[in-house]
């Protein structure tokens, strides 16, 4: 449950930024929902609800000089080690006070006002959570901007990197980024089409261990990867929802040829699979070994034919997840993308766009090395 709308007082009615920019030409925005977010001023207090590699990307190192707040837990607990490594980096994220989230339920507008923003960027499904408080933000002077990079819908990805681009005058950034975007995409896809088979894939979440059956994914995040690159999800149709888990004896029957076993870096999971900046790739195929020891995996199609595969969670709602996209698709067809290397791609990214080196293991396969 999320916090009861607040009754807001003078002080902080009159700590919003109502007057700001008066002497600057409005900016006119389209989010990712094609409302029309208008900006009276450049932003200079900015308050990031999710997404915050995204908004690093598009708005460089130094958009975080105009951040006042961030839905920390999101970042700081979801991902510690990432969050730990930009805090080396980004000089103001270790001290940068928590709003709340619409996950958690402990969004708190009393702690947003206070820090008198002037934009506010906020993830889709968090907005529509929290569709009453966005309202009387909107209604106090507050600019709202929503983006959405879970759906995987490739237009998606592209409003919502040219909104932050344009919401904090990072324009030829963000086309830039929008552009390698589709171009890798596209690219990806004419391959995959052009092999011509659409292998049958399983995707599960890694997080609590062989020994319980993790969720999958259909409509959304991996689900929706699949459907891109044309290859055969055996969740389909399987699940009522877009995520939860299948049944263990359904994915037996179904045979999957590829399994890819989503991993990340959280904290007290002692059997998931570990992946992203800090992960040694030896424990990470350790853990993975195990999910294809499980009861009847000997007789999978992937299992018998070493094509059982790790992969970052995080990568399947980002902007960079093109790289992610790459190491499936070279893992179906190995022979279409032979001069394809996702890695080297993830760690160009980093280089290009990150202020923090890339390290670690994002994703393997069970028997050769990934490339």
């Amino acid at each position: 449950m999320t916090k009861m709308l607040p009754r807001l007082g003078r002080r902080a009615l009159l700590a919003l930024p109502f007057a700001a920019g008066a002497a600057h030409a409005a900016t006119s925005i389209t989010d990712v929902l094609g409302r029309k977010v208008v900006l009276k001023a450049p932003p200079e207090r900015i308050v990031v609800g999710f997404n915050f590699e995204e908004f690093t990307a598009v708005a460089g190192p130094q958009g975080w000089q105009r951040v006042v707040g961030l839905s920390r837990s999101l970042w700081e607990g979801w991902r510690t080690s990432s969050f730990r490594r930009y805090s080396a980096v980004l000089p103001n994220l270790a001290g940068l006070p928590e709003i709340g989230n619409a996950e958690d339920g402990n969004f708190n507008m009393e702690a947003l006002l206070a820090l008198r923003p002037d934009l506010l960027i906020m993830p889709q499904w968090g907005f529509s959570v929290l569709s009453q408080q966005m309202a009387q933000l909107e209604a106090l002077g507050v600019p709202v901007v929503v983006i959405d990079y879970n759906a995987q819908d490739p237009a998606k990805h592209v409003a919502s990197t040219r909104a932050i681009a344009s919401a904090t005058g990072n324009e030829a950034r963000g086309e830039a980024l929008a552009q390698l975007y589709l171009s890798s995409l596209a690219d990806i896809r004419a391959r995959a089409a052009k092999a011509g088979t659409h292998p049958r894939v399983y995707v599960e979440l890694g997080q609590a261990g062989p020994g319980s059956i993790g969720n999958t994914y259909t409509t959304g995040m991996w689900g929706r990867i699949l459907d891109l690159i044309g290859a055969q999800n055996i969740a389909t149709g399987r699940i009522a929802a877009a995520w939860g888990p299948l049944n263990p004896e359904y994915i037996l029957a179904a045979n999957p040829e590829a399994v890819f076993i989503a991993g990340s870096s959280w904290a007290n999971r002692p059997q998931a699979v570990i992946t992203g900046c800090e992960a040694e790739e030896t424990l990470t195929r350790a853990r993975l070994a195990a999910y294809a020891r499980r009861d009847g995996w000997d007789r999978l199609d992937a299992v018998r034919n070493g094509q059982v595969f790790a992969i970052e969670h995080g990568l399947c709602r980002s902007l960079w997840d093109f790289t992610a996209i790459q190491f499936i698709a070279k893992g179906l067809w190995p022979a279409a993308f032979a001069d394809v290397y996702p890695v080297a791609a993830l760690a160009k990214y980093h280089a290009d766009w990150l202020p923090v080196r890339f390290e670690g293991t994002w994703m393997t396969r069970l028997g050769p090395h990934a490339s």
